[in-house]
């Protein structure tokens, strides 16, 4: 199964409540144990935060509910969803996957009315219409960033999607300078330029 298909079936699993162990997890979803943190560390970038028990009998514990964030999902990614549901015979976890899909789906089709009422001045307006289209062209991008610690500064990154979190918008990218993924707070974004130069997302994708 693809990318997504293993993260959304990791957090089903995990929805019913119950503590699983990062080798529970990896036999069920059939995947290296590596690829667990690694599913666990892209939840929480999406705002899906997934507490940590240590020791001997620690685990992988979702305590509350949540809201699926707007990823930059396509048609393509809600098929390999409803794919997925083909290939799965756990009934519980099936009807999780299809819950799942349907709250993307609403996502999707609410995403002009959220970006229109959260982004607040004409600036931030501009700057997501950039992203969003670099986003659809796999352009890089130049922003201006500005970090509580360091202040100001200008960064190349490569935008994979853009996202919801408590009713702001996030950037998730790769950042050239770091050799890093990172995810950007919008409203940080103080200026940004459009680069006449392309980039593979699926490098990016099995890279990290």
């Amino acid at each position: 199964m693809s990318k997504l298909s293993n993260t959304l079936l990791m957090l089903q699993l995990l929805q019913n409540g119950r503590k699983y162990s990062v080798k529970e997890l990896a036999e069920k979803i059939e995947v290296s144990q590596r690829m667990i943190r690694k599913y666990k560390d892209e939840l929480d970038c999406a705002g899906i935060f997934i507490d940590t028990i240590k020791g001997p009998y620690g685990g992988y514990v979702l305590n509350r509910d949540f809201n699926v964030p707007y990823l930059n999902l396509n048609n393509s990614d809600l098929d390999i969803i409803e794919e997925t549901c083909k290939r799965i015979d756990d009934d519980e976890i099936k009807r999780g996957l299809i819950d799942i899909k349907s709250k993307i789906t609403l996502n999707l089709n609410n995403k002009e009315n959220n970006r229109n009422t959260i982004l607040s001045d004409d600036r931030e307006l501009n700057v997501f219409n950039k992203i969003n289209n670099a986003y659809k062209n796999n352009l890089k991008l130049k922003i201006k960033y500005y970090n509580l610690q360091h202040g100001e500064s200008i960064r190349t990154i490569y935008p994979l999607g853009l996202y919801l979190f408590q009713n702001e918008w996030w950037v998730s990218a790769y950042w050239e300078e770091k050799d890093d993924m990172r995810q950007f707070h919008l409203k940080r974004i103080l200026d940004c330029e459009i680069l006449d130069a392309k980039f593979n997302p699926d490098e990016i994708n099995i890279k990290f």
